[in-house]
């Protein structure tokens, strides 16, 4: 009987459930994916899914791109491997505008590229779901980038300074200011001018993006904001994210490309 116990326990120690988003995958053999998954609990972790590209697979629904799942895991030895799969949201109305699907590929590789494997941030988990959740409602796909990238970034500890200089750690003023990706923040005119790689930063850019660090994420995607004001916010803040990175996300170089 005992002997039977301890079996179990070393079973049950190699399985595990957890909530998923898939944010990429890999073709490998003749039809499996190896994927890789952000989680509540375990942060961003790799599976592989067997036989999933088989026109019979029963499990290829649940582990796109973009979907939300509840995963039964069995742990391997190099690969994780997927055994069972339920879907909780999949995004259709997402799926169905390349506009918002290339908003999602940015999502997606933000936090691939921005945080570690097996590094839980529960924080992180719940504003990427509630980031596609926003694009699958049809919110504007810029602001929502805006607030899904503000709070990422505070998440992983790249928290950009908005109120003081981060040069001389003076209050901004109302003017124009400047923002400087090498220091992470907000200069003002005096410490601005002298930065040459500095993009402006407008009084009205400057107040929507300290509204969007301070405030919940769902408080973002509801703005309507005028064209040329969402388009000065993307230089600046892809200015940081492209200095964290050392280059340019092949998403968002897919958006400025087309």
């Amino acid at each position: 009987m005992t002997n039977e116990v301890n079996h179990a326990q070393r079973e049950n120690e190699k399985l595990y459930r957890t909530e998923a988003v898939v944010i990429r995958r890999i073709n490998t053999g003749e039809a499996d994916k190896i994927l890789s998954l952000y989680t509540p609990t375990r942060g961003k972790i790799r599976a592989i899914a067997k036989g999933v590209r088989r026109t019979t697979s029963r499990m290829g629904g649940h582990v796109e791109l973009f979907t939300q799942s509840r995963l039964l895991i069995a742990a391997g030895r190099n690969l994780d491997i997927i055994t069972q799969t339920e879907t909780i949201n999949a995004f259709p109305n997402l799926r169905n505008d390349i506009d918002r699907i290339n908003y999602a590929f940015i999502i997606v590789e933000m936090i691939d590229k921005l945080t570690e494997e097996e590094d839980p941030n529960d924080n992180a988990y719940i504003l990427l779901v509630d980031a596609l959740t926003a694009l699958n409602e049809g919110h504007d796909p810029q602001t929502t980038l805006r607030a899904y990238e503000l709070h990422l970034l505070d998440y992983v500890g790249y928290r950009p300074q908005l109120n003081q200089c981060v040069r001389c750690n003076n209050e901004l003023k109302p003017v124009r200011n400047y923002f400087s990706p090498e220091l992470g923040g907000a200069l003002c005119p005096d410490c601005g001018n002298t930065e040459r790689r500095s993009p402006v930063l407008s009084v009205d850019a400057l107040k929507i993006l300290r509204y969007l660090q301070r405030n919940p994420f769902a408080s973002g995607p509801r703005l309507q904001l005028k064209p040329e004001l969402r388009s000065e916010m993307e230089v600046v803040m892809s200015s940081y994210r492209n200095y964290l990175l050392e280059r340019e996300l092949k998403s968002a170089q897919y958006i400025h490309n087309i």
